[in-house]
């Protein structure tokens, strides 16, 4: 897995933890979206939500509600409230909501070793700021859902670094079983796919295709903890799990 990322990187994966950026007005959408040359809010996808915070120019301030995925994998702003936009060309400064970034990182790197405490097939999940869930293949309730919880929690105190790298199109086709998710496939046509991987070579605990925001290492997830367990049809089940703080 190379690790190597080019220059036409988006800036919310290539440093997930830049609280604030100066950046260029590049366009406006005609929904009344803001398109900038750099960004740091991640756009809706995968089941992480688009980022909140503010932009500042010329001693003017604009609230913004999410981020969407644009033309060329572009980060659409979009403001809390029809207002006036920052000028195209205009300089502005981004300003992340940080902590609700954060918790979205937090818990989507603790649902990947979710993954890896119930090694089934997931067929959904959706992120949130503390709370999260993952869909599984699970015709049967697990026997003993307290040993998940403190198998979940062991993976996470170990503080395993998480690290991001690259293959191609091909070499995923090669390696169908790193796919976790069965709803949602890797995105293609750049040819190549972003690989997550939690722990290194010689202690791998997961490697799969993801395009979000995690924590550098597991222990800074913290705490977490495992609730309800929902019927979701005769072979899903849905598995909750929360922040602690």
């Amino acid at each position: 897995m190379s690790q190597t990322l080019n220059e036409f990187e988006p800036h919310y994966r290539s440093d997930p933890y830049a609280r604030d950026l100066s950046a260029k007005v590049t366009t406006h959408t005609p929904e009344g979206g803001v398109v900038l040359d750099a960004s740091i809010f991640y756009p809706t996808g995968g089941g992480q939500p688009g980022d909140s915070g503010w932009i500042d120019w010329d001693g003017q301030s604009l609230s913004i509600a999410t981020a969407v995925k644009g033309e060329r994998g572009a980060s659409v702003l979009v403001p809390s409230e029809p207002t006036r936009l920052p000028p195209i060309g205009a300089h502005v400064v981004q300003r992340l909501d940080w902590e609700r970034r954060h918790r979205h990182m937090r818990i989507h790197t603790a649902l990947h070793l979710l993954s890896v405490v119930i090694p089934l097939p997931v067929t959904g999940g959706a992120i949130g700021a503390g709370r999260g869930r993952l869909d599984f293949m699970m015709p049967e309730p697990p026997e003993d859902r307290d040993a998940l919880e403190r198998e979940l929690n062991r993976l996470i105190d170990r503080d395993y670094i998480v690290s991001d790298g690259w293959i191609t199109e091909s070499e995923l086709d090669a390696n169908p079983s790193l796919v976790k998710t069965m709803s949602v496939q890797p995105p293609r046509g750049a040819g190549r796919i972003r690989l997550v991987r939690i722990g290194d070579e010689e202690v791998q605990v997961d490697l799969q295709p993801c395009g979000g925001t995690h924590v550098a290492r597991t222990g800074e997830i913290g705490r977490v903890i495992l609730g309800k367990i929902e019927n979701k049809g005769k072979q899903n089940r849905r598995v909750n799990i929360s922040l602690e703080q």
